[in-house]
């Protein structure tokens, strides 16, 4: 979670808590928010951790789980490395992004390695301190102009055109009970996902202030 202090503030929690609730403007994910992504077919959430996969590539593994409270499942949603965007700036339909694990630090990825259950195209986390290459980038596919929070959307793959997937295989040791998270080369209903727990950055007040994400 290095460098993650200085993008907390302004920040809106995505549950209403003392009667106070989001402004209108957070109905959208925004560019520095923390979320977590929740695959709606089969109820898991989008989780890393420092478990390198056995085969393919021995990056580090990507996973869906079940439980609701787990720190590992926090992502941030960024800019592309040669188009940042700007803090707090709802992000569009059609947009590419990044999409950095919290915790590692590490950049949901892909690439021409079979996954280890499924045999679809594995999906890794990859870089160090949210650097990484151009197979890191994702657009957000969803129906209007800016992405939704409470709207199922697709994840496309810009390299390799594969969709964000779970279609329920589950691993055994060290990782029991953990599903395989994949790409497919077409959107099928095993690769919608929303947004669910989070810290929603709010648009900055400041005039022209950049932050590169």
């Amino acid at each position: 979670a290095r460098g993650k202090s200085r993008l907390l503030v302004p920040v809106c929690l995505s549950q209403v808590r003392d009667g106070c609730c989001c402004q209108p403007e957070l109905n959208h994910v925004t560019c520095g928010s923390l979320v977590k992504l929740l695959n709606t077919r089969h109820n898991v959430r989008l989780h890393s951790h420092d478990v390198k996969y056995g085969s393919g590539s021995g990056q580090q593994s990507v996973t869906g789980v079940e439980t609701a409270e787990d720190a590992n499942s926090y992502w941030q949603i960024r800019g592309k490395p040669d188009r940042p965007c700007q803090r707090g700036s709802p992000i569009k339909c059609g947009q590419a992004v990044r999409i950095t694990h919290m915790k590692t630090g590490r950049n949901l990825h892909s690439h021409h390695f079979s996954s280890p259950l499924s045999n679809n195209q594995e999906v890794s986390a990859f870089g160090e301190n949210g650097q990484g290459d151009d197979l890191d980038v994702w657009t957000v596919q969803c129906d209007g102009v800016l992405w939704e929070r409470d709207e199922a959307v697709r994840f496309k793959h810009v390299g390799t055109e594969v969709f964000l997937s779970v279609t329920g295989e589950q691993y055994g040791h060290p990782i029991r009970g953990q599903r395989e998270v994949h790409g497919m080369s077409s959107p099928t209903q095993h690769s919608w996902w929303r947004t669910m727990e989070g810290v929603f950055i709010q648009p900055s007040m400041e005039p022209l202030r950049h932050d590169e994400l």
